[in-house]
């Protein structure tokens, strides 16, 4: 793709990185096959090739308006383009940019402007998880779009106490919406860890990856958010005291992964980011070389399931097919559905930003895993978890949960 730039932004990073991208573009179109907004609304500018054209009008001086805003904001994020396309156009990172430069230059609806705030200091705040006991002891008479956002309570169930005799020990995140919204998680993590001899460890000042920022337009925020992690985990990384990050949420997984390329001009932290991220593994990446050793620890065997593999896990961190051949190697039978490639309209808070979307896409997802009759349906990010059991009674877990509760070490009546 041929590119003008335009000189306020020609001679900038993001200008020398965003014209890079550009160029690589060459209008095939493969990208609009496996574009979930395209799928459903068929508009040109909600394609990954349209929202090109939009960004390239924006770096070559034509004023964005809210209509360029509002395409930019529909996009999920899912990159299921950059898997697709054979000129490997780095989507993600230009609409990170194209994002940034329109919001500088277009001011939001005062209501939306009030919904990123609130959602950015809801969720980014320590009072996160008294708000969701209390949501929770009011679940039975909320409204039904707000009792779809707050999962229900389920048995928590003993840790271990010991962990720090394992010789190999991981790092864990905290300050995470999970720990709040679906505590069972990170305890089945922690036990299925312990039963491979693995302790877990979190580390004080750590706290969101940055993510909830990054993407309700508070980059600065998000990128001070990273330095404050980076300085809290790499000495223990440095220090060989941890061998790993691990990620149980792989939207998170995919941010932290990223790290290095978010602070690329940073040069304060950039060569700090790159020995972190060189360490960051999605918990399937520590599990699967222990499968075998695992399954022959489990009193029951796991009932038929769907994975769903989300856009973070297989777009993103381009791990698909791992969780699913671990899973397989556990015992697990997995049933198949189409569509495995389209995301769920999760896609962080996006189901809040963009309700009617997110909800087609849900359902659209919904139809397609309902078709292949699962016991249950196991994913590996929390957000697609809550999104897709809103929709569904068929039960929605995250795979390690359903591992744990294999593996009988569960058991408990600690509700949260």
């Amino acid at each position: 793709m041929q590119t003008n730039l335009a000189s306020w932004v020609r001679d900038t990073d993001q200008g020398q990185d965003a014209d890079e991208i550009l160029r690589r573009c060459v209008h095939c179109g493969f990208c609009l096959a496996t574009c979930p907004t395209y799928q459903i609304l068929g508009d040109e500018r909600d394609s990954p090739r349209g929202r090109i054209y939009l960004m390239k009008q924006v770096l070559e001086g034509v004023e964005p308006t809210q209509a360029t805003q509002k395409h930019l904001d529909r996009c999920l994020t899912c990159r299921n383009c950059e898997t697709t396309c054979p000129s490997g156009v780095e989507y993600g990172a230009l609409v990170d940019i194209g994002r940034n430069l329109v919001d500088q230059k277009v001011q939001r609806p005062l209501s939306q402007r009030l919904t990123r705030t609130l959602l950015r200091h809801t969720l980014n705040s320590s009072l996160f998880g008294p708000a969701m006991k209390l949501g929770r002891l009011m679940r039975p008479v909320l409204p039904q779009a707000l009792k779809n956002k707050i999962p229900q309570a389920r048995a928590v169930g003993a840790l271990p106490t010991n962990g720090g005799r394992h010789p190999r020990q991981v790092l864990m995140l905290a300050g995470c919406v999970q720990p709040a919204m679906m505590p069972t998680i990170d305890a089945a993590t922690i036990r299925v860890l312990d039963a491979l001899g693995i302790g877990t460890q979190v580390v004080p000042g750590a706290g969101c990856c940055g993510a909830i920022n990054f993407h309700l337009d508070a980059q600065e925020a998000a990128l001070e958010q990273m330095r404050v992690n980076i300085d809290a985990w790499l000495p223990l990384i440095d220090s060989g005291q941890v061998e790993a990050i691990i990620m149980n949420a792989s939207g998170c997984g995919a941010m932290v992964k990223e790290y290095a390329h978010h602070l690329r001009y940073d040069s304060d932290y950039v060569a700090k980011a790159l020995r972190l991220v060189d360490k960051v593994r999605d918990v399937a990446e520590i599990v699967a070389p222990h499968a075998l050793e695992l399954k022959a620890m489990m009193k029951t065997a796991p009932a038929p399931v769907a994975f769903h593999p989300p856009c973070t896990l297989q777009h993103w961190q381009g791990l698909r097919g791992v969780s699913e051949r671990m899973l397989v190697d556990l015992g697990f039978t997995l049933n198949p559905f189409v569509e495995s490639h389209l995301c769920c309209g999760s896609a962080g808070t996006y189901s809040v930003t963009q309700p009617e979307l997110s909800k087609s896409l849900r359902d659209r997802k919904l139809d397609a895993i309902q078709a292949a009759k699962p016991d249950c349906i196991v994913s590996s990010n929390i957000g697609c978890i809550t999104h897709l059991q809103s929709g569904t009674a068929t039960p929605v877990r995250h795979w390690i949960e359903v591992v744990d509760q294999a593996l009988g070490a569960g058991e408990g009546d600690s509700l949260s």
